[in-house]
């Protein structure tokens, strides 16, 4: 059935939500965006003056969309090249959705987005519009079909394996941007032990190439490892230049509202490291460089004109 102007205009009003909802199940931009344009394939031909809340039958249609392809992607990541990341998202995108509560930062966190992964795609449904959209149990149980007694269940064992024990610390993004300032100043020396002063004991460090840019498929663990490692990483070098097309400058930032080193060569950004941070120091460095991953993280930085100055040249 056509939509009218208004049929569509309700839908467009939806997609920010619908998007922001996506990009949480699926840890992918690309994958939420071709989400939402089935989810609106599927609005186009209902009847829609029949149905009498189009937010909750849109989310319900988008939500068991994603999680059919979460089904999906579980097999397709069993032959994955290295190490799985979810994509991240610079400061500002709008797929990172609302961010007025602690909880909904913390939803979206790259920590976070980690985490989901072990979650079953039912409990990361849950776990996501509780958490993050606060919707009660009545609608989520609606939403996939469930009883609401089940749906608090799944909750709660959901966000029992978020929660890994690890107080991460939210901080603004002036501290951000000075625990990435810190950060490359204790990668850029050359040595280990400014590296080993910010690092917990049991840090560890994974990169994704995604088979596309070398990246060890097994995470460096443990304080010395990780800062042997990034002493290397940030090592000027003509092979790295070779590998990324030229002098890549380092640039300090936020992804998915925690600090981020952005790697960027000719306004292509070619690598985004997220770090996690608690009280007792950074517990994880997490690289994405897979390219299909950083299509979205190129566009926003040229369209926004996000970096400033580069802290320092590889």
């Amino acid at each position: 059935m056509a939509l009218i102007t208004r049929d569509v205009d309700r839908f467009e009003a939806a997609r920010p939500r619908l998007e922001a909802i996506a990009y949480r199940l699926l840890g992918s931009s690309s994958e939420a965006e071709d989400a939402v344009q089935e989810t609106f394939l599927r609005w186009q031909a209902a009847d829609v003056r029949r149905i009498e809340v189009p937010e909750a039958w849109l989310t319900k249609v988008l939500t068991n969309l994603c999680l059919t392809m979460l089904t999906s992607a579980r097999a397709r990541r069993e032959t994955y090249v290295g190490s799985w990341l979810p994509e991240p998202l610079l400061a500002g995108d709008p797929m990172l959705g609302p961010a007025d509560t602690a909880e909904q930062r913390e939803s979206v966190s790259y920590a976070v987005l980690v985490l989901l992964e072990r979650l079953s795609p039912g409990e990361r449904a849950v776990y996501v519009l509780r958490e993050a959209f606060d919707y009660p149990h009545r609608e989520i149980a609606e939403i996939l079909d469930l009883t609401e007694a089940a749906s608090q269940q799944i909750y709660h064992r959901a966000k029992k394996h978020v929660a890994d024990g690890k107080a991460r610390t939210e901080i603004d993004e002036a501290a951000a941007r000075k625990v990435v300032e810190e950060f490359l100043a204790a990668a850029t020396s050359g040595r280990t032990e400014p590296l080993l002063r910010l690092l917990t004991q049991d840090a560890v460090s994974i990169g994704d190439g995604g088979g596309k840019v070398p990246a060890r498929a097994k995470a460096f663990e443990g304080a010395l490892a990780v800062a042997t490692f990034l002493r290397g990483l940030f090592k000027p070098s003509a092979a790295k230049r070779a590998l990324v097309g030229g002098a890549a400058e380092i640039y300090a930032t936020t992804a998915n509202g925690g600090p981020a080193v952005v790697a960027v060569v000719d306004g292509r950004v070619v690598g985004i490291t997220c770090l996690e941070v608690t009280a007792e120091g950074i517990t994880a460095v997490r690289s994405q460089i897979n390219p299909d991953k950083l299509v979205r993280a190129t566009e926003r930085w040229a369209a926004e004109g996000l970096g400033g100055s580069p802290l320092h040249t590889l």
